[in-house]
């Protein structure tokens, strides 16, 4: 028998396998191989969680989109070294002690505040008046914050989260005197409109949170949503105009007639969002109803 190795004969070539019939992995295993977690920037708990509720409540349709962009040295300065006295994560877990919290003053309830120019501003021109500004815009946040603190301002508290949560779950019955939402998320596109804030369930939420006589307060520069907001507001119970009606007639964007818009008041201040809005020829509205007291029980 020879000792002789037999001759290495090349490997049968074999087809490519056929993945027509293979079933794709499920989008969450593509991206979540393709996507390494986000490092959080306040993972110490030294500033705003980056979600709150967690997973506490059911998920719904949301009004906002949470914005990332680059917050500055100045604003993450700012988080670190005032979130733990005056901020406050919407965790839905506690409801807040407003009174301990601003001093017995009246709280004001703003709803998106951008930068927090305007937020300041009001601030400064009326401390008599506590601020519970919420967002989720971290660099917003962290330039609020900074500007209270130059300003040396107690009345500005400044919170992170989803607004329904924190009116849902965290706020006493009558514990507001005032609610501003001043040029929300506009969802022009007809399918996102079931996204606008100031809708019947919103005002139905936030109704019971008001004392009697607090004032609700909307502005935008989308006609549209200012039509939206006009005729909601209008035809809730909990709400009236404090426009004298008629008022002024405007002709919307859908050819019905309205009445009841109101001048810019004197104590909110035109923002950044608005001048631009204005650059482009927009047109602002205003719009201030006030929550009516409860019927006295027979």
């Amino acid at each position: 028998m020879s000792n002789q190795n037999p001759p290495q004969l090349p490997a049968p070539a074999t087809a490519a396998p056929d993945t027509s019939q293979v079933p794709a992995p499920p989008r969450s295993a593509r991206t979540s191989a393709a996507k390494p977690e986000r490092t959080r920037m306040f993972a110490d708990g030294t500033g705003p969680a980056a979600d709150p509720a967690g997973s506490h409540f059911e998920r719904r349709i949301r009004s906002f989109q949470p914005r990332r962009s680059r917050v500055t040295t100045g604003q993450e300065e700012a988080l670190r070294r005032l979130w733990p006295t005056w901020g406050i994560d919407v965790d839905g877990q506690r409801v807040l002690d407003l009174d301990a919290m601003f001093g017995g003053r009246p709280v004001v309830l703003e709803i998106g505040f951008g930068m927090g120019e305007a937020t300041a501003r009001m601030a400064a021109e009326d401390p008599d008046t506590g601020i519970l500004a919420v967002d989720v815009h971290t660099p917003g946040q962290g330039n609020l914050l900074g500007l209270a603190d130059r300003l040396g301002l107690d009345n500005v508290r400044v919170a992170n989260g989803d607004a329904i949560i924190l009116l849902r779950e965290m706020l006493a019955p009558e514990a507001l005197a005032g609610l501003r939402v001043y040029f929300p998320d506009p969802w022009p596109k007809t399918r996102h409109h079931k996204r606008r804030l100031i809708q019947p369930d919103f005002l139905s939420l936030a109704a019971p949170r008001l004392a009697p006589g607090a004032l609700l307060h909307c502005a935008t520069d989308w006609e549209p949503y200012a039509e939206q907001m006009h005729d909601v507001l209008s035809a809730h119970p909990a709400f009236e105009n404090t426009v004298e009606l008629p008022g002024a007639a405007v002709e919307g964007t859908d050819g019905v007639v309205r009445h009841g818009y109101a001048p810019r008041p004197a104590f909110r201040p035109r923002t950044r969002f608005e001048g631009q809005g204005l650059d482009k020829g927009h047109v602002v509205h205003d719009l201030l109803f006030r929550k009516v007291a409860e019927p006295a029980a027979s």
